[in-house]
């Protein structure tokens, strides 16, 4: 096996790389949540209560996905636990296909449209063309995990 090794930016020598990326400022400002597909809402709420401690800060019901959500508040960001809400939904299809487990990650942003035009420009695959509303208010939008290295990204403006 070889060894894993990244590029840093300046590096073979191209220093321009290296302050281009210092000037770059992050579209990502922080993890909003972790969301983890769950068959039994009630029993994921009460493990973590239990277990952790974690009590529901916002729960609702997302009829444009099919799935109810609780959001578990952790520091600054959530646990966000999800169930479907009929047979159709993304979540169903998961849990059909994979199970439980974790289904996506949510990146707060400052500009939701922005953010995803950067998927765009850069040539990555998108579930959503234009931002919509999310849970809590937010408007969101979601990256396709083909273009991001397996892993359903949802992009949330508050």
């Amino acid at each position: 096996m070889s060894p894993v090794s990244a590029r840093i930016p300046g590096q073979d020598g191209d220093e321009n790389e290296a302050a281009e990326s210092a000037a770059v400022s992050p579209l990502l400002t922080e993890i909003d949540h972790v969301a983890i597909a769950v068959n039994d809402l009630g029993a994921a709420i009460d493990y973590y209560r239990d277990t952790f401690g974690a009590v529901v800060d916002h729960r609702e019901i997302v009829d444009s996905d099919g799935v109810e959500e609780a959001l578990l508040k952790v520091a600054e960001s959530y646990i966000q636990l999800l169930t479907p809400t009929r047979d159709d939904s993304p979540v169903a299809k998961f849990l059909e296909r994979k199970g439980e487990g974790l289904h996506h990650i949510g990146y707060r942003v400052k500009d939701c449209a922005a953010a995803l035009q950067a998927v765009k420009d850069q040539g990555g695959r998108v579930i959503d063309e234009a931002p919509r509303p999310g849970s809590r208010g937010t408007t969101v939008a979601f990256v396709h995990p083909k273009t991001a290295f397996g892993t359903l990204i949802e992009l949330v403006q508050e």
